[in-house]
């Protein structure tokens, strides 16, 4: 029976790391701590794990990563397959990363955080799915744990090309990048040398290996789709919270293109959520030259420039939002100045007609800030 094969692979190997240390008095707590593992083990895999072998030929290139320096896990993902990203890509805060692939099985992802949040290292949680899995030489899977161990397997029966490689950083990232279905063997190289030289935050370096694939070749079906997930080092207690980038797309002649863009638009609402955070802790300064980023990033977009006007008016400085509210208010894609007249009842702008007109009036005099007037 599965489980009892299992449970005696746990068995054995905890009893062997613990064996020599101890006298016979803690050799028999210390059996009974391995039987327990064993049981939480079985119980995490369930029965029905890798009883079918899935024909959905989710080929891919991917990467994990456990940063060192920020303690975040990663994993960035490109398919010429629709909505990789519901697949392929696993994260959660303060255990680690997974990225499932090939004739995919979702489950590793799951499963595999489950096993490393049970206290298995990536290298035992990949080992005990792999054991059970009838499937495992059509697998390509890459797991990254919260004490920095990384483990990969990249099945015989994987569609050529296909291969992998690991790495390890001065600071202390890990990173694994695999692939399979590839135009050149090379690939994994490219992405690992894309990553290792790229800077910034995870986000931009996970990005980094996905273009670096692309450039070398990638997919040899083509692109499709792509997927880009960070969490935190530690679980905050709510999930949406520990999701910090969490970015997909799902069906696009050139993903990894559409993906650079709206990373570069995540990053400039970052910047606003962090320039509406110093306006309520009364950080003038600090709010502008976070608007300002924001607006650099995505100056075509008129949700920036518009609730930039919209804050800075709520904190007095109404000279200061008219130029913002003005070009708002020349993006004929939207009715901004019906949207600033609907904030007052929802208690986002005070209900005040002389200040209405104006923030609605702006653009028609001249809105140059108070600083620059004469």
């Amino acid at each position: 029976m599965r489980t009892t094969k299992t449970k005696r692979a746990d068995f054995g190997a905890c009893v062997g790391a613990f064996f020599g240390a101890a006298a016979a008095v803690l050799v028999a707590a210390m059996l009974t701590g391995c039987a327990a593992m064993a049981e939480r083990s079985a119980s995490i895999i369930p029965a029905s794990f890798g009883q079918r072998v899935p024909s959905r030929p989710v080929a891919t290139y991917s990467i994990v990563v456990r940063d060192g320096t920020t303690g975040q896990f990663g994993v960035a993902v490109q398919s010429h397959w629709f909505s990789v990203g519901t697949a392929v890509p696993w994260a959660q805060a303060g255990v680690g990363a997974v990225a499932t692939q090939s004739l995919v099985e979702v489950s590793y992802g799951p499963l595999g955080l489950d096993l490393m949040a049970g206290g298995k290292s990536a290298t035992a949680a990949l080992d005990a799915l792999k054991e059970v899995d009838p499937g495992v030489e059509y697998r390509q899977v890459a797991m990254v744990d919260a004490h920095g161990d990384v483990a990969v397997h990249t099945g015989k029966l994987a569609i050529a090309h296909a291969g992998h490689k690991t790495g390890k950083l001065a600071d202390g990232t890990v990173y694994s990048v695999q692939s399979n279905l590839m135009g050149p063997s090379t690939v994994p190289e490219a992405m690992a040398a894309a990553f290792e030289s790229a800077t910034g935050e995870l986000s931009e370096r996970l990005m980094a290996a996905l273009e670096g694939a692309q450039r070398e070749g990638g997919d040899i079906r083509g692109r499709q789709s792509a997927a880009i997930l960070v969490v935190a080092a530690k679980p905050t207690g709510s999930p949406a919270t520990d999701r910090l980038v969490d970015l997909r797309i799902e069906d696009n002649p050139d993903p990894i293109v559409e993906m650079r863009r709206i990373l570069t638009l995540h990053h400039a609402y970052q910047h606003m959520n962090a320039g509406d955070l110093a306006i309520e802790h009364d950080d003038t300064a600090g709010a502008m030259k976070e608007y300002a980023a924001a607006l650099e990033l995505a100056p075509q977009v008129a949700e920036m420039s518009f609730w930039t006007g919209v804050s800075l008016a709520n904190a007095g400085m109404v000279a200061e939002a008219l130029p913002h509210l003005a070009t708002a208010f020349k993006d004929t894609k939207g009715d901004w100045k019906e949207t600033l007249r609907r904030l007052p009842a929802s208690k986002m702008l005070p209900d005040d007609p002389g200040l209405m007109a104006r923030l609605l009036a702006a653009g028609e005099t001249s809105d140059a800030p108070a600083s620059k007037k004469p």
